[in-house]
């Protein structure tokens, strides 16, 4: 069964929607910058990437008081998807939403036990538990759209977007949906999060240049850079978008999930080439057709060469490489959505974004890394991967429509 992808909505640190995020990730522009706040003198790490505008301003003001920010992101870009996607018309039991996220309305749970502690138990938002609820941005979502199909949650850390995307493919190739709208959100600068990955190492620590903090693939990373954000894409039953006189973006041609079941943080190459190798096969497609790989790389000195190595045993070192986090940072359970988006994009429009930063590429990675400049081509199919603490491992697999 044929599954295109007719629809998407964005908002990442380089843009608040996809036409401005995507031309930006083609500019090689930056998305992190430091943290200017009071409460982030101090941290070991003051730099973050942020969104530049803020999704409570596209709603009414009391619909985004009941929010966490992280349900306030899922919201505006489903809108996005489901404008984009030309708001088709599927009956609500065949409609249905998958909105992962790794961490969910973990700013609402931190500020509400503040309000606890300093102004007492009746200062505390009678919203608190809708607000953290790590299920509030798909609920959220089904209740803008109507959608009555399921609304499903991934939590899988880093691969939570994309596992979301890989369950949506499920729903519509099981005959339970014609229509599913997929994505990832995450919405978790805060200082608790930020000195948390800090202190697991797992962050750059280059708080004096925040521009050149993230650089995947290159020998002087030093870890990733945290940020906000969301994607959402609309997905849909071939025949379904047909008869409506529907457009796609892109096929989603096979997904494929494994659990490394070896470390809770450490990036694992056999598991790694497990979702590799059971997305191509499940999307009937040969390594040697795999013409661009959208690289989970998040510039940490382990998992970034963890991932070339599984890449080249996988698929082989021909495909056109590129990671897009060197420029909106590490967005968590939105990053495996987010790559899903530029994969798609790059073989829709024939242009691979560079990956910025990488002027001194590492050895250990035997890949094709674009640099510098997008690099043009025409593709046959596209890989996009993402990895999560846990041992999560998705690959996506997308085709030209």
């Amino acid at each position: 069964m044929d599954v295109w992808v007719t629809g998407l909505g964005a908002m990442t640190p380089l843009g608040a929607d996809v036409p401005t995020t995507w031309t930006a990730m083609h500019a090689g522009a930056n998305g992190v910058a430091r943290l200017e706040e009071d409460w982030a003198e101090g941290l070991p790490v003051r730099i973050a990437a942020r969104l530049p505008v803020d999704p409570a301003g596209s709603m009414e003001r009391t619909e985004a008081r009941r929010l966490d920010r992280a349900e306030q992101i899922a919201v505006v870009t489903a809108r996005e998807a489901w404008a984009d996607a030309g708001s088709p018309e599927v009956c609500p039991d065949r409609l249905a939403v998958v909105v992962g996220t790794g961490i969910g309305g973990v700013t609402s749970l931190l500020q509400q036990n503040h309000n606890l502690e300093t102004r007492g138990p009746r200062r505390v938002s009678p919203h608190t538990v809708p607000m953290l609820m790590a299920n509030g941005p798909a609920a959220c979502v089904s209740m803008e759209l109507g959608a009555h199909g399921g609304a499903h949650a991934p939590v899988s850390a880093c691969a939570s977007g994309a596992e979301a995307i890989a369950l949506g493919l499920d729903l519509i190739r099981a005959g339970r949906a014609d229509v599913v709208v997929a994505g990832g959100v995450e919405a978790s600068v805060h200082p608790l999060p930020l000195t948390a990955f800090a202190q697991m190492m797992a962050l750059s620590t280059a708080n004096d240049d925040p521009e050149g903090a993230c650089r995947p693939f290159d020998a002087k990373r030093n870890g990733f850079v945290l940020a906000e954000g969301g994607t959402v894409v609309v997905l849909e039953r071939a025949e379904h978008a047909r008869a409506r006189g529907g457009r796609a973006h892109a096929s989603l041609l096979g997904a494929g999930v494994s659990s490394s079941a070896a470390h809770i943080t450490a990036s694992d190459v056999p598991g790694q080439v497990r979702a590799i190798t059971r997305s191509l096969r499940d999307a009937d497609v040969a390594p040697e057709d795999v013409g661009h790989v959208h690289a989970h790389a998040t510039s940490t000195p382990q998992g970034d060469v963890a991932e070339a190595r599984a890449v080249v045993e996988a698929v082989g070192r021909h495909p056109v490489v590129t990671a897009t986090k060197s420029m909106t940072g590490h967005m968590l359970g939105a990053s495996g959505a987010t790559g899903a988006l530029a994969a798609l994009l790059a073989l829709r429009d024939g242009t691979v974004p560079a990956t910025r930063n990488l002027r001194d590429p590492d050895p250990a990675v035997e890949l094709d890394v674009v640099m510098g400049e997008p690099r043009a081509g025409r593709w046959r199919a596209a890989l996009s991967n993402s990895f999560g603490f846990g041992g999560h491992n998705v690959s996506l697999v997308f085709g030209r429509a």
